[in-house]
């Protein structure tokens, strides 16, 4: 008897079948607001230590869907493994964030030594989490998108306004062309490698695409993006991509219709009427519950949730935050927000 394979409701928006509910999941859901996750940071030691140790970032990746059940699980691990890969160092200041060595100028682009092996910690996460997750949950992989690695590439943390990286674009475009380059190789790599492991779907994030003009967006944000779109299709036709351009404001049309992404991430700052509006008719969305309305949580919280459901009510929608969780999000808010979602339109 053949099997019936289960609906992953997700994955079916991803493919541009609303669903009478929207399907939900948060930008790093897995993360520093449950206290489950505090607990393994501690025993385990450093953030980087968490990433690279499989089994502990597969538990942390489900952590979340045993208290929310939510409907997809987003990989735990960072998009700066990939430039760790193409041979910078990479490590974390306690209180500062990441920090990267040695900064990308043309002696230490031509000098740098790919190591894609160091990537296996996060293939063997995603079997992990594939074999122990429901067959309901759509798995979602990720890489940074070029643009935003390029940027802590080159400023070797992050930077404010990301000021480094964009005066190289403009003074030495051939170097930030070689450097994107091999960013948009080895991401195509990874994220089909990811494909392979087991993820259902995957999402690029462009953090900094929004501190771009309009003709930097399309050298730095849409050319590359396009190419490992068109690349990991040909690869795997079939597994859907988001693109999650943060701040691109109106250049989210041009972005929709050039990129050939399976679906568009909206941020907190995007106005749900308006994207409806303005972005293709079928194209699903993902989004765009500003993350401070979900610490607020009680009427704000409903009101805010309503106006986006209703918004997108006639197109493919997945419910998601604009931006990521932030570690002081209340757990009770999280939960009133997915009561809110699952019985809108229930």
């Amino acid at each position: 008897m053949t099997q019936i394979p289960t609906p992953k409701p997700l994955l079916e928006t991803l493919r541009g079948n609303r669903q009478a509910v929207p399907p939900l999941w948060l930008m790093r859901q897995a993360g520093r607001y449950l206290p489950e996750y505090r607990a393994l940071r501690a025993e385990k030691g450093g953030f980087l230590d968490l990433v690279n140790d499989s089994e502990a970032a597969a538990e942390v990746t489900l952590q979340p869907l045993r208290r929310f059940g939510f409907d997809g699980s987003i990989l735990f691990s960072d998009i700066l493994v990939v430039p760790n890969a193409l041979g910078q160092d990479l490590w974390f200041e306690t209180g500062e964030g990441p920090r990267l060595a040695p900064k990308i100028d043309r002696a230490t682009l031509s000098s740098l030594q790919p190591a894609p092996e160091r990537l296996e910690p996060v293939y063997g996460t995603v079997r992990r989490v594939k074999a122990a997750l429901d067959p309901a949950v759509t798995f979602l992989g990720f890489a940074g998108a070029p643009w935003t690695v390029a940027t802590y590439m080159v400023a070797g943390q992050g930077s404010r306004e990301q000021a480094e990286a964009r005066r190289l674009a403009y003074l030495d475009p051939e170097l930030m062309t070689a450097l994107v380059d091999r960013i948009v190789t080895l991401t195509t790599d990874y994220l089909c490698a990811q494909i392979e492991a087991g993820v259902d779907a995957v999402q690029l994030f462009d953090s900094w695409a929004g501190s771009l003009s309009p003709e930097q967006f399309e050298r730095w944000v849409i050319a590359p993006t396009t190419r490992i779109v068109e690349a990991a299709k040909a690869r795997h036709p079939d597994t859907p991509i988001i693109g999650f351009p943060k701040g691109a404001g109106g250049k989210l049309v041009a972005y929709a219709e050039a990129t050939g992404v399976d679906a568009v991430g909206l941020d907190e700052t995007v106005d749900p009427v308006w994207a409806n509006a303005a972005l293709p008719r079928d194209l699903p969305v993902q989004g765009n519950l500003d993350p401070l309305a979900l610490i607020a949580g009680g009427e704000t919280l409903d009101r805010a949730v309503d106006r986006i459901l209703a918004a997108f009510a006639d197109r493919p929608h997945i419910f998601n935050l604009g931006h990521g969780i932030q570690q002081d999000t209340p757990i009770a808010h999280v939960e009133q927000l997915v009561a809110r979602v699952r019985r809108s339109q229930a």
